[in-house]
């Protein structure tokens, strides 16, 4: 009988000074370097810090979605 796959959800908060696109794949790409075998991300919530009535940084918070090993 095969066996079945597990996965496990870890969730992640990314900044970018330049977009909400940027803040993705920064964290993105910080994810892979520890974790192997993800499969999936999830944008679960979209803040942007303001100072002096601008827009100073973009911020996302992921789910990281990723198979464990044996």
């Amino acid at each position: 009988m095969p066996e079945g796959r597990v996965a496990r959800v870890t969730e992640i908060v990314a900044g970018s000074p330049k977009s909400f696109d940027d803040a993705i794949m920064v964290g993105f790409r910080r994810a892979t370097k520890t974790l192997r075998g993800i499969t999936g991300i999830k944008v679960k919530d979209m803040r942007a810090k303001v100072e002096e009535g601008k827009i100073t940084e973009y911020r996302v918070t992921l789910d990281v979605l990723f198979i464990l090993e044996n």
